[in-house]
């Protein structure tokens, strides 16, 4: 009976931690999932916005379809897409190709005095921040959730009930190296 005693209570501590971790692991899990939503909630905003201003941008820039193109595709990828890396790698290819539709209006003065342009221009630059504000946040609570399931002793309970690490946000090295170059004249097309 002297044995039973420590013995049931070593058991009941051990089973208090691991319902203990498996419920911070549960709740962290959901904070990273909730903290996803808020992000893909501002892609929405974004994806609500491309048609407008591609269609403000196609009237003044025709010989730019290439790049038109490139934006409805990767907006077609991230619809389609079914996993947060992949929604991650269209959201990556759908700022690319607004990144060099931006540099391309700079060759387009007709088209930046517009009023609906510059109107969208406002809220589509308000979109983008929100965008990176969530981005951040997503990231702050990923890692968290990160050091949670790696850090031993919990890292034994999320691996057996099948914890993974969550995705972070990174930049693409190769855009990054290879930023547009904005070129007010005219004369000369922007790269």
């Amino acid at each position: 009976m002297k044995i039973l005693i420590p013995v049931l209570a070593v058991l009941g501590l051990l089973g208090l931690w691991i319902v203990g971790s498996y419920n911070g692991l549960v709740q962290s899990n959901e904070e990273v999932k909730t903290q996803w939503s808020q992000v893909e909630v501002s892609y929405q905003r974004r994806f609500d916005l491309i048609p407008n201003l591609v269609s403000t941008t196609k009237g003044f820039a025709k010989q730019e379809k290439e790049v038109i193109g490139e934006i409805a595709q990767a907006r077609t990828h991230y619809s389609g897409a079914t996993t947060m890396n992949d929604k991650i790698q269209a959201a990556n290819q759908v700022e690319s190709a607004l990144g060099r539709l931006m540099v391309i209006t700079e060759n387009y003065p007709t088209l930046t005095s517009s009023e609906l342009f510059k109107s969208l221009m406002v809220e589509l630059e308000g979109t983008e921040n929100r965008i990176s504000v969530e981005r951040k946040r997503y990231n702050d609570i990923a890692k968290n959730f990160n050091i949670q399931v790696r850090s031993f002793p919990a890292s034994l309970i999320a691996g057996f009930l099948g914890f993974k690490p969550a995705e972070l946000f990174a930049v693409s090295t190769a855009e990054a190296k290879n930023a547009p170059k904005v070129n007010f004249d005219n004369n000369e097309k922007a790269n």
